[in-house]
């Protein structure tokens, strides 16, 4: 093992059984404590998974992991073992990874807008990978950073219906300029990036992407640079309800990358997989802290006098300020859960689902068809490992909600058989492990050789 993660960080389960097992017993507990606290249970296994699947799929591509998406302690420790690099935003997310024993050279500092700062803390600290997309980025890394590694990010996207985080990046047309003012400035080009990001992308945008990425290469080798990196960034999705399943753009990726980027070239491919690796991984459950009735506005029908239909507001345990900040990123609120199983003649009511009192914007969802909660009420969240944690903070009087990591005893040996390391004898101990699990087969994934053990992107 590399030594970034050990059984004391988290807890051990067995197969049979569901991370939702397990945040039901942590429910009954609070319950019996009287403790209304938000908390996450988080599936490790499901991550182990995930990057399983991964190598797999696309064996070419090297994964750098976006902190700002999952910054917890476990995610990150679990991804430094299983191998994979960092893409952190600022100094803060540096200094987190490199603080666990994270070499810079498995650091890319990807934000596209960087503080002067920041990138001072970046050269002090031995991380050279960055990127630019223009002359002004250009210019902070040219005077504080001189010996940055560069990438310039090409905006790969230009559709209409583009997210405003993917309007980052130069177009092919300014490529050239940018890159000879790199030559003038004697800052170092190695490679390309682009990011599409995860909004109900087609998988042949990927395609288009990657050969828009081979014409900047071919620019910045007529220039005389040594291109030899291209990162793909992310936008894989995180479930399995996506118009586009993972194997499927990883198949056009792979076509792609064998047609502009064949095999012995000389180039390396990383990507930047966020919501891909954590969003499954992770359970949230919020208490209801407050209920509010709003008359609905309507006219009558069929006999039903107007306002008869009830509207219910529930203010939960956190909010936008905290768990809740996905919404902010445009990832839809997941629907909830009932922790306590409906009585079948209560029926359901239009609700509304908002952050602790105090904060008349704070909204997380509206419109759930839900029947009628009590204040200590609880209710679920699956699919909550996407920004969720990274931007949780005590704005709101909104306290960081805990984490329990759990991993199943397979997913353990996965991990370890991964490193081309036995696992340990079983012992005699193996009765007290926890009789829960994270619920999932590993024979087909075993079966992925430990292909990917980088040692640089440099």
């Amino acid at each position: 093992m590399n030594g970034y993660l050990n059984e004391s960080n988290f807890m051990m389960v067995e197969e049979g059984f569901t991370s939702r097992d397990l945040l039901e017993s942590s429910l009954v507990e609070l319950c019996q404590a009287g403790d209304q606290q938000a908390f996450f249970v988080a599936d490790l296994g499901d991550i182990v998974r995930k990057h399983l699947r991964f190598l797999k799929a696309l064996p070419r591509v090297k994964p750098y992991f976006p902190v700002k998406c999952n910054s917890s302690g476990g995610v990150i420790r679990l991804l430094a073992e299983l191998g994979a690099g960092f893409a952190c935003a600022n100094k803060t997310e540096i200094a987190e990874v490199q603080s666990i024993g994270v070499p810079a050279d498995k650091i890319f500092y990807s934000s596209p807008c960087k503080q002067v700062a920041h990138i001072k803390y970046a050269a002090s600290h031995g991380v050279q990978l960055m990127t630019f997309d223009n002359e002004v980025e250009l210019g902070k890394v040219a005077r504080s950073h001189p010996q940055a590694r560069m990438l310039l990010g090409i905006a790969a996207d230009p559709s209409p219906s583009a997210h405003p985080s993917m309007m980052f990046g130069a177009t092919l047309k300014s490529c050239r300029r940018l890159l000879e003012s790199a030559k003038e400035q004697d800052v170092e080009v190695v490679g390309i990036s682009f990011h599409l990001g995860s909004h109900s992308l087609e998988p042949q945008v990927f395609a288009q992407a990657v050969a828009e990425a081979q014409l900047a290469f071919d620019m910045g080798t007529e220039l005389g640079y040594q291109m030899r990196l291209l990162d793909i960034g992310g936008g894989f999705p995180g479930t399995e309800d996506t118009r586009a399943q993972f194997e499927e753009i990883s198949a056009v990726i792979n076509s792609a990358l064998d047609m502009y980027f064949p095999e012995g070239c000389g180039v390396e491919i990383v990507a930047t997989p966020g919501r891909y690796y954590v969003t499954s991984a992770f359970t949230f459950a919020a208490s209801i802290a407050g209920k509010e009735e709003v008359p609905m506005e309507q006219p009558g029908s069929d006999g039903e006098e107007s306002g008869s239909k009830r509207s219910l507001v529930y203010h939960l345990s956190d909010g936008i300020y905290g768990t809740f900040s996905c919404v902010l990123f445009d990832s839809p609120c997941p629907k909830p859960l009932l922790h306590k199983k409906p009585c079948p003649e209560h029926p359901l009511c239009s609700s509304n689902l908002r952050g602790p009192l105090g904060h008349a914007e704070d909204q997380i969802t509206n419109d759930v068809e839900l029947p009628e909660l009590q204040d200590g009420d609880w209710l679920v969240f699956q699919d909550m490992g996407a920004y969720t944690i990274t931007t949780s903070s005590l704005c709101g009087g909104c306290p960081r909600p805990h984490v329990t990591y759990a991993m199943s005893r397979l997913a353990w040996k996965a991990l370890q058989l991964l490193q081309a390391k036995p696992p340990p004898a079983e012992d005699d101990h193996e009765s007290a492990c926890t009789p829960l699990s994270c619920g999932w087969e590993m024979v087909e994934s075993l079966c992925v050789p430990p292909v990917f053990t980088p040692a640089s992107i440099i």
